[in-house]
């Protein structure tokens, strides 16, 4: 990356606290009201004493575990489905439908229903990031399977290789990109809907804390919760793509742009092309 790019995406977020600053501590009042806004120094002063607590931290690791089983359980089961689903006519018929119907309907409107079926509101919780990621991760899978090219099945089966073999050497191999591509949507999902689980049903979280803010009308505070949200979707986000690109590191990648000319790159001038005419044919006398 450009040092250019390196300074826009550093300049970038700087400018955004700076006009909020500007327009929280004018009290602009143009249409958006800001004289209600926190600053951002009381933001930040805020934050500073939220770390120093152990409430802070607890609720940041109820949050972390609640991700991390309930987009564990969607990935393994997405993948499953999906591949199974692209892969099996019989599972594209059963599953198939319950699928499309199920999907549209929003993961926290099923907060109900998981309060109804699991005896308590923590299985609730990781039942509604578990229900958000999931249908992501399927979707992108079964695209995903579809799109492979049906040579390279033919030549596993031409050198005796059987459906697992398939399977484990060509299918997933091959939809790894497409699966990450799912993950890497579900995981934002994911945040989105723990933290409205746990403003609901919650007792611990990120949510809870940030919906009790909310309630005692410490604005600040919410100003935390939400920025401790934004910033743990960011990293979780962020890992899952790294792990992306480092479990498909064998895939070809696109060439990076760099000046045109003889000295592009950095192995030294790039190789001479010299271009062949075609035989011509000798006039028929």
């Amino acid at each position: 990356m450009s040092v250019g790019r390196r300074l826009v995406r550093v300049a970038s977020p700087l400018v955004a606290l700076g006009l909020w600053q500007l327009l929280t501590a004018y009290d602009v009042n143009v249409w958006l009201r800001f004289e209600q806004f926190p600053t951002v120094g009381e933001v930040a002063s805020a934050l500073a004493d939220r770390v120093g607590t152990e409430a802070y931290w607890q609720d940041l690791g109820h949050s972390l575990r609640r991700i991390a089983v309930g987009f564990l359980l969607a990935a393994v089961l997405g993948v499953a489905a999906g591949t199974a689903i692209a892969r099996s006519r019989w599972a594209a018929d059963l599953l198939g439908p319950l699928v499309e119907v199920v999907r549209p309907i929003p993961a926290i409107a099923l907060v109900p229903v998981a309060i109804l079926l699991l005896p308590t509101n923590e299985q609730g919780i990781v039942f509604i990031t578990c229900a958000a990621a999931l249908f992501p991760v399927l979707v992108s899978t079964r695209h995903a399977v579809r799109a492979l090219d049906p040579v390279w099945e033919e030549a596993v089966l031409t050198l005796g290789g059987g459906r697992a073999r398939v399977l484990f050497s060509v299918v997933l191999p091959g939809a790894l990109p497409g699966i990450f591509g799912g993950l890497s949507v579900g995981i934002g999902v994911s945040w989105i809907c723990v933290i409205s689980a746990e403003m609901i049903s919650g007792e611990y979280g990120v949510g809870y804390r940030t919906w009790q803010d909310y309630t005692v009308v410490d604005y600040p505070g919410v100003f935390v919760g939400m920025a401790t949200i934004g910033a743990l979707g960011w990293l979780t986000s962020t890992a899952v793509e790294t792990l992306g690109r480092r479990v498909t590191a064998w895939l070809p990648r696109p060439a990076a742009r760099g000046p045109v000319g003889p000295a592009r790159g950095a192995g030294g001038p790039a190789p001479a092309v010299t271009a062949v005419r075609p035989p011509q044919k000798e006039p028929v006398p």
